[in-house]
């Protein structure tokens, strides 16, 4: 796993109206993908005092732990783990975390394996960590620990790009997800938080979507559009450009031919 992979906000609360515009908020959203802009501010964050007392908890509450599950129900551990696994809206959730990453990724009757069907990351966080066989030393690894610090670093500097307007961290999240060459599914999409603030914000979907048989949000979504097409980078960055736009408040409105042109 990489920094890279640890772009996602909390998910759940949605996103507020930004200050931007919406022309300026994706050239806010240009600047944050712009080569180098990345490490420049991850380096720079990585300087930042709350980030630093994080990732001391972080340390500390491991180094202290007596078993693997003391260090997962611990705060200090999972407001860290969580967030530099891609999961950051399980924190909240210790019981889930525990059973999802003490669980053996390598058996389709395991948790991880069983969240995996609609929501990858748990399998990916789970054969990361391999707690199942490590167990606390998983955690305590050197390299292991480096890799989480970074990637909690750099999800915290994504984060920090919602200052210049709402909804950037989410765009970058799906922007990289989404343009991998691997096509997403609707159940993938609905499956994770961000993912699904994206697309359904795009495609101006109501929130009381979520209310509905996940059969009927699955057909609501590939109805309007070729998850396909989101393989190709190009793509997936257009529509990560009107979710920024939505979230500014441009009144994009629904998913009408506009929007469907840019895949076609």
């Amino acid at each position: 796993m990489s920094g890279s992979l640890a772009l996602s906000v909390l998910g759940g609360g949605g996103v507020a109206r930004s200050t931007a515009d919406p022309a300026s908020a994706v050239l806010a959203f240009r600047r944050a993908t712009a080569p180098g802009a990345e490490q420049k501010g991850v380096a720079q964050i990585a300087k930042d005092a709350s980030v630093k007392l994080a990732l001391s908890r972080f340390t500390e509450g491991i180094a202290r732990a007596k078993t693997v599950e003391a260090a997962l129900r611990d705060p200090r551990v999972s407001a860290v783990l969580m967030p530099a696994l891609g999961l950051p809206d399980a924190v909240g959730s210790p019981g889930l975390v525990m059973r999802a990453l003490l669980s053996d990724p390598a058996d389709p009757k395991s948790l991880a394996s069983k969240l995996a069907v609609t929501d990858a990351r748990w399998k990916s966080a789970a054969s990361t960590l391999n707690l199942a066989k490590r167990g606390l030393e998983g955690l305590r690894d050197a390299g292991v620990q480096k890799t989480l610090t970074e990637a909690y670093t750099a999800y915290q500097w994504r984060l920090s790009r919602n200052e210049e307007a709402a909804g950037i961290s989410d765009a970058l999240y799906f922007q990289q997800r989404a343009g991998t060459g691997k096509p997403l599914t609707a159940y993938e999409v609905l499956g994770d938080a961000v993912l699904r603030r994206v697309v359904t914000g795009a495609l101006g979907l109501p929130q009381t979507i979520a209310i509905q048989e996940v059969e009927t949000q699955a057909r609501a979504i590939t109805s309007r559009i070729d998850l396909s097409k989101l393989a190709d980078p190009r793509q997936a960055t257009k529509l990560a450009e009107r979710y920024v736009m939505t979230a500014a408040g441009g009144g994009m409105g629904g998913s009408g031919s506009g929007l469907l042109s840019l895949f076609a």
